[in-house]
């Protein structure tokens, strides 16, 4: 997701914007944070939950960024690119610390009067079951499942965000999904929602 005030931009014009903050271009490195940065935060956000080290992971994604962009050929898009930085981020997060348990909320507080507020309510109350189990898998597994059954991504894009063959992140997508399914079955609320990622996932 872009700001509405940015577009996508060219290949060429890609590189010309990595070889400019390269070379300090201040303007330049300012333009491409915010091209991409909401970016960033959807895919952190989508793989970790509301984590209270979001923001801090979204400046070491940046940081990251901006001392590898010498090394960007333009092979894949810019956003491409940054998005697997933030993928190494979030998998570093994950291997070094277990995530506080998650906050995450994916639509809007309603009116306690609106027929619609309980049905989101219990959407709420179950996405933080799911980000409750997804902690426990290993880290390479959760991110793939994330992507692919709560983000929406299809595995190919998955695979070439994490920089793994096809049928290495399928297998990782199966074996998460395994335990999300078996550890759901103790959870009426939370079978309802992992059923409703299945449909997202084919």
């Amino acid at each position: 997701m872009r700001s509405v005030t940015e577009v996508a931009l060219a290949p060429a014009e890609e590189q010309d914007l990595a070889r400019a903050c390269t070379a300090g271009d201040r303007a330049a490195q300012v333009r491409l944070f915010r091209l991409e940065v909401q970016s960033v935060h959807r895919l952190l956000h989508r793989v970790l939950g509301a984590s209270s080290m979001l923001e801090d992971l979204i400046q070491e994604t940046f940081i990251r960024v901006f001392r590898s962009l010498a090394s960007f050929r333009g092979e894949a898009h810019l956003g491409t690119w940054i998005g697997r930085i933030a993928l190494r981020v979030a998998f570093d997060h994950l291997r070094q610390s277990r995530p506080a348990a998650a906050r995450l909320e994916v639509v809007p507080d309603l009116a306690s009067d609106d027929p619609d507020a309980e049905r989101q309510l219990m959407a709420r109350e179950g996405l933080r079951r799911l980000y409750r189990i997804l902690e426990r898998l290993d880290a390479k597994q959760r991110i793939a499942f994330t992507l692919c059954a709560i983000d929406g991504r299809p595995q190919q894009e998955v695979a070439s965000l994490m920089s793994a063959s096809l049928v290495a992140t399928k297998a990782r997508i199966w074996r998460a999904r395994r335990e999300v399914d078996r550890l759901a079955r103790l959870d009426p609320l939370l079978e309802s929602l992992v059923a409703d990622s299945r449909e997202v996932a084919r």
